[in-house]
């Protein structure tokens, strides 16, 4: 999570949308490799290995952030105990899943950017026109194509790969990168999303992810500490717990000096 990754990322950036924003054929061009025009489909959305491997990439996505999520909730019901895992690393790996694969994507452009899918437009007998990645005013009205929600979702595997051992760190990038490349492909070959579609997940997600890290780890005006998040943590639920326990007869007393 360094400055040459942002500088590559933005530039990625700049490059895909300038060059799809002036050719907005381009993403047409490259979702008709994935169609075929005899049985005016995307075969490949038929196919029941691929979406096995569809559904097992976001398993994984998902498998990769249950241990944060499991050290949250076991800290939430027993804040007498200390956290199971890092605290920075529960709120990293969350955080940036929450807000990439979910505020950003399902709750904010999905949901308000009504470009149509691949599949519903005219050029792939579908009843929509098509329209640009930068234009928002599509006839799709939920669910839509602009960006894609499972591309950010594998595209996240950038958070734990950057929580990986130094030695092991460019490595994990790289399976990052290959995971999120290769989850893209499959929706635009099951016609659900367009390359600019997956790019932006991509880029997007990358641009949280970097944020938040430097937030948390990097930034000495802002990074965080196992410590302080853990002592958060036992603060919020405490009453709760307290409640819970003077419910059951045990009075456990005011929260821990921590």
């Amino acid at each position: 999570m360094n400055r040459t990754g942002l500088i590559i990322a933005l530039m990625l950036a700049l490059i895909v949308g300038l060059l799809f924003g002036i050719h907005p054929e381009l993403d047409l061009k490259l979702a008709a490799w994935f169609y075929d025009s005899s049985s005016r489909t995307f075969p490949l959305k038929l196919n029941t290995l691929a979406a096995i491997a569809r559904d097992g990439a976001m398993w994984i996505a998902w498998g990769l952030a249950l241990p944060a999520l499991v050290a949250l909730l076991v800290k939430l019901a027993r804040p007498d105990r200390p956290l199971l895992m890092s605290g920075r690393a529960v709120v990293f790996l969350l955080v940036t899943l929450f807000l990439s694969a979910g505020l950003l994507t399902n709750f904010t452009f999905k949901s308000y950017w009504g470009r149509p899918r691949p599949v519903v437009v005219t050029q792939f007998n579908g009843d929509q026109p098509f329209v640009p990645w930068w234009d928002p005013r599509g006839r799709c009205e939920r669910n839509c194509s602009f960006f894609s929600g499972e591309g950010a979702t594998a595209f996240w595997t950038f958070a734990p790969a950057a929580l990986a051992p130094p030695a092991w760190r460019p490595l994990a990038y790289a399976a990052a990168t290959l995971f999120g490349v290769t989850t893209s492909l499959l929706r635009m070959a099951f016609g659900g999303h367009f390359f600019t579609d997956v790019a932006a997940a991509g880029l997007v997600t990358f641009l949280v992810v970097w944020l938040a890290h430097g937030f948390i780890y990097r930034w000495p005006s802002t990074r965080l500490s196992d410590a302080g998040i853990d002592a958060a943590l036992t603060r919020l639920a405490w009453p709760v717990y307290r409640a819970t326990q003077r419910w059951r007869g045990r009075d456990i007393g005011e929260k821990p000096s921590v």
